[in-house]
């Protein structure tokens, strides 16, 4: 939380078709109470918007949007790495983390608690290298709350900012960097790909993040002056989207912002692109399984000339299971096990990437040549008119899913605001899509996708080198005198914390259910307002059904489906989905297997169409047998690379015990994937595949009779083949004594935790106090053992618990990565910390605190149709009733001290808690022995090690 380091920048990249996308009567102007913020003007989309400047420089832009109960606060400081000095790499970002660490009005910790007592969603924030973020979205009656807590970070965090949290800071971003780069795949190949396209002193050359040894040789001094400069009145945007009243959201902007003094002009970034004329190889040697080929080229910043072609080219080069790469490398080749294209679009310069991971014993020079090719014809010969389609219908679909959201769309305009200068700028960046041509971004490829012009990075397995070590120092406990300064005036009235608005009624997305004749059960969510849909066919044919013998075999078969039907061959279903803009994926959980499909409302009828062609006929054609087996084989060598899932894959099998379904790793094991046939995965599928043992769940613009019409003809006549098996439920997960196992990742930067044991199922009477409770003590950020042991120890990157709870499964468990030298002081505070959930009980104040972020949140969580066919789709998973989600507000509202202490001492059992440690075991068996925990040493496929 509180970072995004390297994140590139997720902009628009192609064209949203306007023709039949919105309703024809969304207004221009005002809207009445239920409709959202985009319409057309002038026959282009528009994002319905007002903007101001205060005296002081500070702009404000109002997005009025009345769909639901909810305010999005979208701040953005006009920095990031293009402004930091010489030697300071990652400045941006480290100070990005202490404007959450207190400042004069809001003491350290309470930011994010105030955040959690409203009912906060969506709060963190986030560096790229243009800008910093800070956001958070709250119930549109504590409109003033948000406005007063962005305030006093913008104008009074520097405040409050000492040794003590710059050091504790450090700690933190220093614990991500290891998590995000050396202890992620290929993190560091990423970090030496922008090393070889930028020189020395360019903004861009290092990783948001920085380096350890900048990022601990900040000083305070730093931060004063990079405040004194950068933070201020005039450097600085709010985006405030959703449900208010702009003459009060105006008043109150005045009144907490307008008293911020401006700063001097900020210093202009001249900065020209780099010019590579002679290629550039490197290998970078990573611990990873699978090697990896990355091509990069400087090109034209965002919204130049150029900028929009070369979206297009992404899109058609490698942007789905229709494009082009990916047909030939995965699908035909098969030397590549995935295939990632993209126009990085910045605004100094851009970046454009192709990034192929190969399969196990596929060559990189092969997969090289073959890209060349792909880029030499498309430089010489202009795409199709149905790929330029599919790039379009794609955009199309994505840009209104990303204002479907309150909170992505204040990000949206804020990003036009500062890259375009406008924060209406949706029309005119769409209609440069719709003015181009073919032959222009053939044009543009064959001009900047020269081989001559690029960065070739071959990452291959091997040794993983780093910069010497940076030590960490002790960090000081008090703070010396004359360390806080201010920027602008103390005025007593900030002291307090306004108190909110009457609250509107809390009410939560309704569903109503129909049952087919054939069984098959119906659960429809309206969801007026943007023209999208989503669905998920949910069958209950997950990892617990696999057959003891055949481990992997549910999630295979799910795999399966998007491959081939009776009448549609894989590449015919990738390029029907990429025809209508839509996603359309099948993948197997623990208790259900899901086909998901999300689209314009236009595209239902083909897209629902295309997700029961997928349930109904699939062809389990051979060659695509062969060619998953290839997929899941190199997958499962993937899981082998990244800590937390090896984590995650061992202390399943030892909690559940060898036998159980959920034991084995949900690809299965490298005999079972070799084994599996056609005939193995059509009997499965014959068998869990039935009407009466799934159901469809669709949420957005469409009635009930609408949705009728369409269910009815692609559903009716769906009989399950031969006779139905069994009911078998799951077995128990083996009763065990608390236990401690090591994984060795010799050299590992951090030590990735999973700590587990069986928990409840879903339904049990006493869900809620659970769930209160997990979150107090790690469900949150602001939980104790989150708050313990990043924000006081600097242990940790972030570290939370969690209850699965599932119909015939559940487990609890506690996860995160910490630093290699403190993983037993981190495991002795999480115990003190459970130890102490189980004492007493909760004081008033962290009770209600906890309660509300559970309870006020719900509006928040369920803002999308995606979120609330993810929300209904489980609950029917789970077995619950249909009323289960609307009753939860009640269950909520009835948890109590006393209740909360119940539920920890009945399901919070230290003497059950399993731990699993994924690191260098010469360090961690030391640290684990001296506080008492004899560790036994496994492999990653739960076998003993010596």
């Amino acid at each position: 939380m509180h970072a995004s380091s390297s994140r590139r920048l997720a902009r628009l990249t192609a064209l949203l078709a306007l023709a039949g996308a919105l309703h024809a009567g969304l207004p221009a102007r005002a809207a009445p109470a239920a409709t959202p913020a985009v319409g057309t003007a002038a026959g282009r989309l528009a994002i319905r918007h007002e903007k101001l400047t205060l005296a002081n420089g500070f702009e404000l832009i109002l997005v009025e949007d009345h769909r639901l109960p909810l305010v999005a606060f979208n701040l953005w400081v006009h920095a990031g790495p293009r402004n930091e000095a010489a030697g300071q790499t990652g400045f941006a970002h480290l100070f990005e983390h202490l404007m959450f660490a207190g400042s004069r009005h809001v003491p350290r910790g309470r930011f994010d608690q105030y955040v959690d007592a409203a009912g906060g969603t969506d709060s963190n924030g986030s560096t790229n290298f243009d800008r910093t973020n800070y956001f958070f979205t709250l119930p549109s009656h504590q409109l003033e709350l948000g406005l007063w807590l962005k305030a006093d970070m913008l104008g009074w965090m520097i405040d409050e900012v000492d040794s003590v949290a710059l050091a504790n800071q450090q700690d933190v971003v220093r614990n991500e960097r290891r998590q995000s780069f050396e202890n992620r795949p290929y993190g560091i190949v990423e970090e030496a790909m922008y090393q070889a396209l930028y020189p020395e002193g360019h903004p861009y050359r290092a990783a948001v993040i920085g380096s350890h040894a900048d990022i601990q040789g900040i000083k305070l001094a730093d931060v004063k002056a990079f405040a004194r400069t950068y933070y201020r009145s005039n450097n600085a945007t709010l985006v405030l989207a959703g449900d208010f009243d702009p003459r009060q959201a105006k008043a109150l902007v005045q009144k907490y912002f307008g008293s911020l003094k401006p700063g001097p002009r900020v210093p202009e970034v001249k900065v020209a692109m780099p010019e590579i004329t002679k290629e550039r190889r490197l290998v970078v040697t990573d611990r990873i399984e699978l090697s990896r080929l990355d091509l990069a080229w400087h090109t034209p910043a965002m919204f130049a000339a150029g900028d929009a072609e070369l979206d297009i080219a992404a899109h058609v080069l490698g942007g789905g299971k229709a494009s082009r790469l990916y047909g030939l490398l995965v699908r035909d080749r098969q030397l590549a096990q995935s295939v990632e294209v993209g126009q990085s679009s910045q605004s100094l310069s851009s970046v454009f990437n192709i990034e192929v991971v190969a399969r196990p014993g596929a060559s990189l020079d092969e997969i090289e040549t073959l890209v060349d090719g792909e880029l030499a014809r498309l430089a010489a010969t202009p795409p199709s008119e149905a790929e330029m389609a599919q790039a379009r219908a794609t955009i199309q679909t994505q840009l209104l899913q990303r204002m479907e959201k309150v909170a992505s769309l204040a990000d949206l305009v804020n990003s036009y605001n500062q890259m375009a200068g406008d924060p209406g700028y949706v029309g005119k960046d769409l209609a440069r899509y719709a003015q181009l041509t073919p032959a222009a971004v053939s044009a543009t490829v064959a001009r900047w996708l020269q081989k001559d012009r690029r960065v070739v990075v071959l990452a291959q397995p091997g040794e993983q080198v780093l910069p010497p070590e940076v030590a960490t120092p002790p960090a000081p406990t008090k703070a010396a005198k004359g360390e806080r300064e201010s920027l602008n005036a103390l005025e007593a009235w900030r002291g307090k914390a306004p108190g909110a608005a009457r609250p509107k009624p809390l009410t939560l997305p309704a569903a109503q259910s129909f049952t087919l004749a054939n069984g098959l059960t119906v659960i429809h969510s309206q969801k007026a307002g943007l023209p999208l849909v989503s669905a998920s066919l949910v069958v209950r044919a997950g990892q617990g059904a696999d057959p003891a013998d055949r481990p992997g075999l549910a999630g295979f078969v799910a795999a399966m489906l998007p491959e081939g039907t009776t009448t549609r061959s894989a590449q015919q279903i990738a390029e029907a989905a990429a025809a209508l803009g839509a996603t359309l994926t099948a993948e197997a959980g623990s208790e259900e297997a899901r086909i998901d499909f999300s689209g314009l409302k236009a595209s239902a009828s083909e897209g629902l169409s295309l997700l029961a062609d997928l349930a109904l006929h699939p062809a389990f054609a051979a060659p695509e047998i062969e060619r998953q087996k290839a997929q899941r084989l190199a997958a499962l060598a993937q899981t082998r690379e990244q800590a937390p899932l090896l984590a995650n894959a061992v202390a399943n099998r030892v909690s559940y015990g060898e036998g159980h379904p959920l034991a084995a790793n949900a690809l299965g094991s490298e005999a079972s994937i070799r084994a599996v046939d056609a005939t193995a995965l059509r009997g499965f599928w014959q068998a869990r595949y039935r009407p009466e043992n799934a159901a469809l769940v669709v949420a957005g613009d469409l009635g009930e009779a609408e949705l009728r019409a369409l269910v009815e003809p692609l559903f009716g006549a769906w009989k399950g083949e031969g006779a139905a098996p069994a009911a078998a439920p799951l077995p128990p997960a083996r009763p065990i004594a608390a236990r401690t196992v090591v994984v060795d990742k010799p050299g590992a930067p951090q030590t990735a935790l999973a700590v587990v044991a069986p928990g409840p199922f879903a339904g049990v009477p006493d869900a809620a106090d659970i769930k209160v409770m997990n979150a107090a003590l790690g469900g949150l950020f602001t939980s104790r053992i989150n708050t313990q042991l990043r924000e006081v120890k600097g242990y940790t990157y972030g570290i939370y618990s969690g209850y699965a709870m599932g119909r015939e499964r559940g487990q609890f468990g506690i996860r995160g990565s910490v630093r290699t030298d403190v993983t037993g002081a981190a495991l002795a505070d999480m115990w003190k910390e459970i130890d102490g959930m189980r004492a007493k009980p909760m004081g008033a104040a962290e009770l209600g605190r906890v309660r509300n972020a559970q309870l006020l949140s719900l509006p928040g969580r369920f803002d999308t149709n995606v979120a609330v066919v993810g929300g209904y789709a489980g609950n029917w998973s789970a077995g619950q009733p249909l009323g289960a989600i609307a009753a939860l507000p009640a269950k909520y509202g009835a948890v109590t001290a006393a209740t909360a202490l119940k539920a920890a001492r009945r399901h919070l059992d230290p003497a059950r808690l399993i731990v699993v440690a994924v690191g260098d075991k010469a360090k961690l068996l030391p640290q684990l022995e001296a506080i008492g925990r004899k560790a036994e040493v496994l492999d990653a496929d739960g076998k003993p090690q010596p």
